[in-house]
């Protein structure tokens, strides 16, 4: 017999894949070419299950003292970190992650790659563009980021998949994101490898899909709102 709360998770994600669907045909878009993160922050381990038990794939994370407890719980889905990283935690997220979205800075890099380097492991790098300039905010102005890509391009144990944006608050998602869509082809051009396009939430996914997200990072339509942080 299902549980209710795996059952409230499986019928969000049937909405959810619904929307996603629709978004992408709406764009004359295949709904194959979006992956869905599935962003478990704050949430219980046990919400981690459930989703990997519905399919779902790829998981995110915003803070490593939670990821690297739910990664060591969980090896199987794809760990991906989403949120702001200090230096400081960047070697534990490089053991454990995936693929990492928030790549801002070039000291980040550095640790990164050190941490790859010491796991052992290959680590796939988003670079984080600032659509707002707000340095609270995390990310690297627009200009900014083709140097960036090349600094972790060079690094060893990095490699370059693409660019991760938030759309700025109380700003319009589709300007927001017609912006990183032309970072994006600017950063394609010198690395063609380059392809992933991280945009939309659970408030702004279509406004991503319309111009060219690749990966949906979802938490509240699939969760909830979420609880209290703790520590």
């Amino acid at each position: 017999m299902t549980d209710p709360r795996t059952a409230e998770i499986a019928a969000n994600l049937a909405k959810l894949q619904e929307r996603i669907e629709a978004a992408a045909r709406a764009s004359d878009r295949d709904p194959a070419e979006l992956t869905l993160v599935a962003v478990t922050k704050t949430f219980p381990v046990e919400d981690a299950c459930r989703l990997v038990e519905l399919g779902v794939a790829d998981l995110g994370e915003a803070r490593d003292q939670e990821a690297q407890v739910k990664a060591r719980a969980l090896p199987g889905p794809r760990w991906h970190f989403v949120g702001r990283l200090q230096r400081n935690k960047a070697g534990s997220v490089a053991s454990y992650a995936a693929v990492v979205h928030s790549v801002d800075r070039p000291e980040l890099v550095t640790a990164l790659a050190r941490g790859a380097e010491r796991a052992g492991r290959q680590l796939d790098v988003l670079v984080q563009v600032s659509l707002d300039g707000d340095p609270d905010r995390g990310g690297a102005l627009p200009a900014d980021v083709v140097a960036l890509a090349d600094v972790a391009d060079g690094a060893g144990h990095l490699h370059v998949r693409g660019v991760m944006a938030v759309a700025p608050l109380g700003a319009d998602p589709d300007a927001a994101f017609a912006e990183l869509a032309r970072v994006a082809e600017r950063l394609r051009a010198a690395h063609p490898g380059a392809t992933v396009l991280s945009a939309g939430m659970s408030g702004d996914l279509e406004a991503a899909v319309r111009h060219g997200a690749t990966h949906l990072r979802i938490g509240t339509a699939l969760l909830g709102g979420r609880p209290p942080l703790r520590g």
